[in-house]
């Protein structure tokens, strides 16, 4: 089968023209001129690096902040600039105390990045991971609806959920899953890595305690952003990572919060300076916008998986409501399968990019316990992608199959 050309809209990317990427999930890909517009930050920067960070730097940082608070219907004095989602997180969780006994809840579909972190925290104060197993393939979102709030009790104190889930790519019920559990009073952290770009969010009207994206992946800003958002009434539990000269600056006009995320030490500010740009040129590539962006890509991801469903024999594994821009379908079991962690690549990924040029994550998961292959949809994508990489995976899953 010939390699397929990619959208129309690809052109405005720089991507590999003999890599058929179906992988925008992982580390997203960003348009190349905002990739101009941020060398022309760094190049600023590094004119007169001390009147860059002490003057230029202000009014492009406040301007990040606004873009993004219109983004999420939010005030933007509460977001932070952060590196990743990651990042987030950790800011989070290793900022509360927790008392000996308090329970956190977790799914098992959460990133294991992410949970690393939870499993640290809890173990340093004596609190208790509880995660709440989620079925895959799921029936719907009531299923989670129902596990999360059962697994509730006097002790949780903290739920830490997706908006979209990494391994397995299931859109999660997360606006009804945090208004019930902060209504229950427990303080929810959203993790929300693939969140801004990929779906809607309305981060006053949510009211989670804490939200955390990353830019660079559905907005396609540069690599090294993302954003924190605490609700006003957590502002004073919450403190950066690294500790620097905003704890102690006179106030002013600003928030200790404010003072204490803005600066935490020489960093590169060229990413979170394209942020404006970077959500207006993605607006102006479809008629309707990120409305119209996000349901395109929704409509695409569908599309790309029932394809592979109807050439491998297989049933989608969720309804279309619990699909965003990423879809998770889980493949035959091999010799491998028990043997390669979910750190590292599945041979056959390796196959896929080496042989056919398909770039698709492929990896074994323990829970639920399979081997996996997962899709992204990006405007620079289009069907005939997602055909090629069936014809990919059917010969080689009927080669595994005969040796």
């Amino acid at each position: 089968m010939q390699r397929p050309s990619r959208s129309d809209l690809a052109v405005h990317w720089g991507l590999n023209p003999d890599c058929v990427f179906l992988n925008h999930g992982s580390f997203g890909a960003t348009p190349s001129k905002i990739t101009q517009e941020q060398r022309g930050w760094q190049d600023l920067l590094e004119f007169e690096p001390v009147y860059f960070y002490m003057v230029e730097a202000i009014e492009p940082m406040v301007k990040a902040r606004n873009a993004l608070s219109k983004m999420l219907s939010c005030d933007p004095d509460d977001l932070a600039l952060i590196e990743n989602a990651t990042t987030g997180v950790n800011t989070v969780l290793r900022s509360l105390t927790f008392n000996k006994g308090d329970e956190i809840l977790v799914p098992d579909h959460a990133y294991q990045a992410c949970r690393n972190s939870l499993d640290y925290v809890a173990k340093r104060w004596g609190a208790k991971v509880v995660t709440v197993a989620i079925p895959f393939p799921i029936a719907g979102p009531h299923i989670v609806m129902d596990a999360m709030m059962a697994a509730v009790t006097p002790a949780t104190v903290l739920a830490m959920i997706d908006t979209v889930t990494s391994p397995t790519g299931l859109r999660m019920p997360f606006e009804q899953l945090t208004n019930a559990l902060e209504r229950k009073g427990v303080r929810v952290l959203l993790d929300a890595a693939h969140g801004i770009g990929m779906v809607p969010l309305s981060l006053d009207e949510l009211g989670a305690s804490y939200t955390t994206s990353n830019n660079h992946k559905w907005l396609c800003a540069p690599k090294g952003s993302a954003f924190l958002h605490v609700r006003k009434d957590r502002q004073h539990d919450i403190h950066p990572l690294t500790i620097s000269h905003g704890m102690t600056f006179p106030l002013g006009g600003m928030t200790r919060f404010r003072h204490e995320f803005d600066w935490t030490g020489t960093r590169d500010l060229s990413a979170h300076c394209t942020i404006p740009a970077t959500i207006d040129f993605m607006a102006g590539l479809l008629e309707g916008g990120w409305p119209a962006i996000m349901q395109h890509n929704h409509d695409l991801a569908i599309q790309g998986r029932n394809i592979l469903c109807d050439a491998l024999n297989i049933e989608p594994p969720c309804p279309d409501e619990m699909i965003a821009c990423i879809s998770t379908l889980l493949l035959p079991p091999n010799e491998h399968t028990n043997s390669v962690s979910s750190h590292e690549f599945d041979p056959l990924q390796t196959i896929l990019r080496e042989k056919y040029g398909i770039q698709v994550p492929v990896w074994t998961w323990e829970s639920p316990k399979g081997r996996y292959v997962r899709i992204s949809a990006q405007l620079y994508n289009n069907e005939e992608e997602y055909h090629y990489l069936a014809f990919a995976l059917k010969q080689e899953l009927a080669f595994e199959r005969n040796v």
